[in-house]
């Protein structure tokens, strides 16, 4: 009896050590990381409206990218299990503990959306509302990208449609929350080759950046022009630019901090419409709608860069383990004047797969050295039992 309670002791310390390492690496990590994040401090002085003071409302806005859900095609079981469990848990324990207003997600949503069909379509939609459920107080806007309609030779109406659709978003919309204006750009459409689907975004940028004109022209003093008395009507206050492709940089030379892209790959040209937007197009859009801020994913790597002095723009790295080694988000604070940006960082992958490593390796240990200690203790008994017998 005592060796089949030690056997018993040993067994339950056994499945208790591994039940303990799969919830820190699977659950507790995630806490452990992002508790440690916190939405950056902007300035709430009071301003006068009116003859009365109202303090300055402030939206907080959670920023993520290429999530890249795998498909039927070319996605393996296991692959799809582990990363997207990963991007659920950083993303459900983000929410939990960050509470933001609006969360967006810039594009490459799906890997193989622009080859799914029906079926496979609706299995990576249900599989990402599963993932990136919210509650109703979080509003979520995703933006489309390459990935989810093909490039721009690749991307057709029924595709573009399909996206729509499903997430409620047209590929060029102006979006109004607490008086900041957020550009929501269909950048696969700027090919400006004059394609039906590229037509018809880029006059509805247009049509945006008059209206948006008239707004900014209304609150100073003078005349507005008979196209302002017909216009839709924004807060006065410059936009912010949301897009999948970077605006034109030649390449991430100038990309620097920990989730930068690797140095041998940072002097590598950039492939104009195919890794960021063409000259032609990113002027465009800084001439139309002379955003104080813009941001965008598609590379997987972070990067700051500073357009004609005065426009910044900010690459938001992939969120999925698939991608890079240290995932991250941004966390904005804005009001209609001002913004201030935080990065929180994920668990790493290889943090999580060393954890496993160690703890494997001491529970093989402690096994070899429990055995080691019941082979002796198997051994003096037999010794003990054969001098019984002896006498």
């Amino acid at each position: 009896m005592p060796g089949l309670s030690a056997k018993w002791s040993s067994f339950i310390f056994l499945v208790w050590s591994v039940s303990c390492v799969f919830l820190f690496c699977e659950y507790l990590i995630y806490y452990q990381t992002i508790i440690q994040c916190s939405w950056p401090e902007m300035n709430r002085a009071p301003h006068r409206d009116n003859g009365n003071t109202e303090h300055v409302p402030i939206l907080r806005a959670l920023f993520l990218s290429d999530t890249h859900l795998l498909g039927a095609i070319r996605g393996h079981w296991f692959d799809k299990l582990r990363r997207e469990w990963q991007m659920e848990r950083a993303f459900q324990t983000a929410l939990w503990v960050l509470q933001p207003e609006v969360v967006f997600i810039l594009g490459d949503v799906f890997d193989e959306g622009k080859w799914s069909s029906a079926k496979d379509w609706e299995d990576d939609v249900r599989r990402f509302r599963k993932m990136f459920r919210h509650p109703r107080d979080t509003e979520l806007i995703v933006l489309v990208g390459n990935h989810d309609v093909g490039f721009h030779y690749e991307m057709n109406w029924f595709k573009l449609q399909r996206f729509e659709r499903v997430f409620n978003v047209t590929s060029a919309t102006m979006f109004t929350r607490k008086g900041v204006n957020f550009l929501l750009v269909n950048s696969v459409a700027m090919h400006g080759d004059g394609c039906p689907i590229c037509q018809a975004v880029e006059s509805e940028l247009l049509r945006l950046s008059q209206d948006l004109n008239c707004s900014l022209q209304s609150s100073a003093i003078g005349p507005l022009s008979e196209h302002c008395h017909r216009a839709q009507t924004f807060p006065s206050s410059l936009p912010i630019i949301l897009q999948h492709y970077p605006l034109y940089r030649v390449s991430d030379a100038s990309c620097t901090g920990q989730d930068a892209a690797p140095p041998e790959e940072r002097h590598l040209l950039f492939k104009e419409q195919y890794d960021v937007l063409s000259q032609e197009a990113s002027q465009k859009l800084l001439w139309w709608f002379q955003p104080r801020l813009i941001l965008s994913g598609h590379t997987h790597s972070a990067c700051e860069v500073l357009h004609g002095n005065k426009h910044p723009e900010i690459s938001v790295p992939s969120f999925n383990w698939r991608n890079r080694n240290n995932p991250s988000f941004i966390l904005g604070s804005f009001s209609s004047a001002d913004f201030v940006l935080s990065k929180c960082f994920l668990p790493e992958e290889s943090t999580v797969i060393a954890i496993y490593c160690s703890a494997g390796a001491v529970l093989l240990l402690l096994l070899l050295m429990h055995l080691h200690t019941l082979r002796r203790a198997l051994q003096c008994a037999c010794c003990l039992l054969g001098k019984h017998k002896t006498v």
